[in-house]
């Protein structure tokens, strides 16, 4: 591992999906990471045994503090949240403290050490909201729930940050992530895992309202790499990118490529409609300009199978519910019945 301090990186949410990944790429390209997680969604096994594991949570104001002292961190890559946008509505105060509160305080530790030269925060498209297709990093954002609030609200702290304090940063905008290691047991996010999860274990497929919701599916691949490279592009200082696949699918389609994957003809079961965006795909051309020598699209029949594999000599994850659900009201039936 490089001992150099100038390559010392802090990755919180390293222990879960995209972030282990990302760790991973910084690891090939040279970076000493220290790996935080409170593993409240993640796994200990995901983290690369090459990195630093700390076992901690971005609310712990006596530990970030500690850690940037200790470490004396070049690079940030904030990439702990709690993802489920659509529950995000019933669990508001939880999605604050954690999504919002917990990356103030890794800001806060990035102005006061004086060593962080970028600060590279993961957000979604989930700040856009509605009838924005293709979203655009021109349009004006207007989040509909309150996970997209929260990001929007990190990346406008983070600009603030940089205006007072000289904070650089980098904010990316990934959507509808999925590929290998992927929590396939969370039932409120992350479609492609959920219905392999179901069909792992005989289940019907689990769809709200006609499946004719689009998404532009985007594999691990397509995400992580340009990530942990973009510390090394002068350009993405300071700059926001939408990063992921273009094509958008219906809901209805995916659930025939991950069947067809499979090889099981699936049984759907329709559900009421959630409260939801219908149409949620982003244009990439900025992130092209920038870090298009890195980008290597992959189909969705291609990353699908990907993670098919893996998830079948992984196994099936017995669905586990939130137990700290603030509102039950509008809550989907098919979530009450969690409770």
């Amino acid at each position: 591992m490089n001992s150099n301090p100038d390559r010392n990186v802090l990755v919180t949410g390293a222990a879960g999906f995209i972030g282990s990944h990302v760790c991973d790429a910084l690891i090939d390209r040279g970076y000493r990471v220290i790996a935080l997680d409170n593993l409240s969604g993640g796994f200990r096994e995901n983290v690369d045994s090459r990195a630093e594991f700390v076992e901690g949570s971005i609310n712990d104001t006596e530990l970030i503090p500690a850690l940037f002292d200790q470490h004396g961190f070049q690079y940030v890559f904030h990439l702990a949240a709690y993802a489920a946008e659509g529950l995000s509505h019933f669990i508001r105060r939880f999605n604050y403290s954690n999504n919002l509160l917990g990356s103030v305080n890794l800001i806060n530790a990035s102005v006061n050490s004086g060593t962080v030269r970028r600060f590279v925060f993961t957000s979604s498209i989930a700040v856009y909201g509605k009838n924005q297709v293709p979203m655009s990093e021109d349009a004006a954002p207007a989040p509909e729930d309150p996970y997209g609030i929260a990001k929007l609200a990190v990346e406008m702290d983070l600009r603030a940050a940089h205006e007072m304090f000289g904070l650089d940063y980098t904010i990316f905008r990934p959507h509808n992530v999925y590929g290998e290691r992927q929590n396939i047991g969370d039932p409120y996010r992350n479609v492609v895992g959920i219905f392999i999860n179901q069909l792992m274990q005989g289940q019907p497929l689990s769809v709200f309202g006609d499946g004719k919701q689009t998404r532009a599916f985007s594999h691990i691949d397509e995400v992580a790499p340009l990530i942990a490279a973009s510390i090394e592009r002068d350009s993405c200082r300071n700059e926001v990118y939408n990063i992921g696949a273009d094509t958008p699918y219906q809901v209805l389609e995916l659930a025939e490529v991950v069947s067809r994957a499979m090889g099981i003809q699936p049984e759907i079961r329709f559900l009421d409609a959630r409260n939801e965006v219908v149409h949620a795909f982003a244009t990439h051309d900025k992130v092209r300009r920038h870090l298009g020598d890195l980008i290597r699209p992959v189909a969705l029949q291609v990353g699908v199978s990907r993670m098919v594999d893996w998830a079948q000599a992984a196994g099936p994850r017995p669905g586990v519910r939130f137990e700290r659900i603030e509102v039950e009201r509008n809550l989907p039936s098919f979530w009450q019945a969690l409770i």
